[in-house]
């Protein structure tokens, strides 16, 4: 059964791309569209993986890490930050509150994939 990865970003571009990109590679995809969005998926059906932006309407990508890592239930779900904010210091906080890895945009597909295929070897 393919894993399945939850993409949450506001940008319809980054979206669609991602999406496309994932399915190809046999992933089974589903999206939300801000941070709420992407918090109620992520408690309505645990996804594999979240590839998480950082900026988003309703609750930043920073507030969904942090409540998906304090709800014991959810300790499975692996999380990867997109973002454009590259700075040590916002790399340091994203995996501070519980991110398994972090992605600066923009980024090389083929690396993302990469990224994508180790953290879920890495699942419990």
């Amino acid at each position: 059964m393919p894993a399945t990865i939850l993409i949450a970003d506001d940008e319809p571009n980054i979206l669609i791309s991602l999406e496309y990109l994932l399915q190809r590679e046999g992933f089974t995809v589903r999206v939300a569209r801000d941070g709420q969005e992407a918090l109620d998926a992520i408690r309505a059906d645990p996804p594999d993986l979240v590839l998480l932006d950082v900026m988003m309407p309703r609750k930043t990508g920073l507030e969904v890490c942090q409540e998906v890592r304090a709800e014991a239930r959810l300790q499975g779900v692996r999380i990867l930050m997109l973002t454009a904010k590259g700075r040590d210091t916002d790399v340091a906080k994203g995996l501070a509150l519980g991110a398994n890895a972090y992605v600066t945009k923009p980024f090389s597909t083929r690396d993302l994939v990469a990224r994508v295929r180790s953290l879920l070897e890495e699942r419990p």
